[in-house]
């Protein structure tokens, strides 16, 4: 399998022989073109639904994550035991954001709360729509707490007498922030496709 975002990609094999052979051959090829695959980026790692069970055995750590598109990957189990990839917001990503966030909070604060909120609104709605995967509500709700108290203290900065405490805080974060919920199916669900009737296709 093969998943791809302009320049970046991820590979999957099923035996470690043929990574290692593609891996070589790709090197390989690209520097027929004096092109190069990113030393920092590009690694074999093991991971799937065998990769924990297996370096158990081998005495070794667990599985190694990966980060793709803003996510951390992560070898997972549901509740009954089965395999299922993590996805979670990767730090550096989320620290990042949050830093851009607490310094235009500080540029606005003597905007007008509504006129704030409705900013704010839109700014964590993009947020959850991107990163709003299943199995990340975690981090979602880690970032949802971090933007209620960079606003905080935002407003208390406003002047002496604009004094903002965690109640009035509340219904602000009722009324302008995003309750953290799903934006996107699991995968499986995603690409699924099943034919329903047969005689539509043609």
């Amino acid at each position: 399998m093969i998943t791809r975002y302009a320049d970046d990609f991820i590979v999957g094999f099923q035996y470690r022989s043929d990574a290692e052979r593609f891996l070589k051959e790709l090197t390989q090829r690209l520097q027929q073109f004096s092109l190069e695959l990113h030393p920092e980026k590009t690694r074999l790692i093991e991971f799937g639904r065998f990769a924990a069970k297996n370096r158990k055995q081998a005495k070794l750590e667990a599985p190694e994550t990966f980060d793709f598109l803003g996510f951390t990957h992560a070898c997972g189990t549901t509740e009954k035991g089965k395999f299922q990839v993590e996805r979670r917001t990767m730090r550096k990503r989320m620290t990042a954001k949050l830093h851009e966030l607490k310094l235009e909070l500080q540029r606005r604060r003597h905007q007008p709360i509504p006129v704030q909120g409705r900013w704010l609104r839109q700014v964590v709605e993009g947020y959850f729509g991107y990163y709003g995967v299943p199995g990340n509500e975690r981090r979602l709700r880690s970032f949802r707490d971090q933007v209620k108290r960079l606003w905080v203290r935002a407003l208390r900065r406003r002047g002496q007498r604009d004094k903002m405490n965690w109640k009035r805080m509340g219904r602000l974060e009722e009324r302008w922030i995003p309750q953290v919920r799903w934006r996107h199916p699991w995968p499986e669900e995603r690409f699924d496709a099943t034919i329903r009737d047969k005689n539509r296709m043609r």
